[in-house]
């Protein structure tokens, strides 16, 4: 339930910040906003809590995003504030991401390493996504040690899995298939 009233919002903003032709600097305040508050245990704590009256929590957010985000982006926290939706303001910045990057084509490319992947690597699996898809995009790096080595590349429906953990498994399928476990 809360997705959609998210979703709601994030469209409006969108809609809104279309019109002022500041759709961009919106899309900056809300990555931005998205990555403060998954960053901080304190502002999300605030920004759930009951207890605390709306002024309390418009006044903090006002102060951590002082002159960091546009007037536009702290009519979103003032309106959240007046719904008594200030909760969803993560979800609404992460939900206005996924629309802003659906209406400039640019698609999410979700890398699944080991290991965090260095500037020079993003650069060229980008350069990779846009010549094998046509369009941009925009690099999401998953962390998982399980996958021992390599990667595995995500773009919306195609995936490419270049992983030692997989090489593994297909190794041992073939060695199944083929009964060399039996006969050691």
């Amino acid at each position: 339930m809360s997705t959609r009233a998210a979703i709601r919002y994030a469209k409006a903003i969108l809609n809104f910040s279309l019109e002022q032709q500041k759709e961009v600097e919106v899309n900056k305040d809300m990555l931005f906003i998205a990555k403060t508050i998954d960053e901080s245990k304190d502002l999300q704590l605030l920004l759930s809590s009951p207890v605390l009256k709306s002024e309390t929590k418009q006044a903090t957010l006002k102060e951590v995003f002082a002159s960091k985000i546009s007037p536009l982006s702290f009519g979103l926290i003032d309106l959240l504030i007046a719904n008594k939706r200030i909760s969803l303001l993560s979800t609404v910045a992460k939900q206005f991401k996924v629309l802003f990057d659906e209406l400039k084509e640019v698609q999410i490319a979700k890398v699944t390493s080991a290991i965090a992947l260095t500037e020079d690597l993003k650069t060229k699996v980008l350069a990779k996504v846009k010549e094998l898809t046509g369009k941009e995009a925009t690099l999401q790096n998953i962390i998982n040690p399980d996958i021992i080595g390599g990667f595995i590349l995500r773009v919306g429906d195609i995936q490419y899995d270049a992983s030692v953990s997989n090489k593994l498994q297909v190794l041992k399928r073939q060695f199944e298939n083929n009964n060399f476990v039996s006969s050691l």
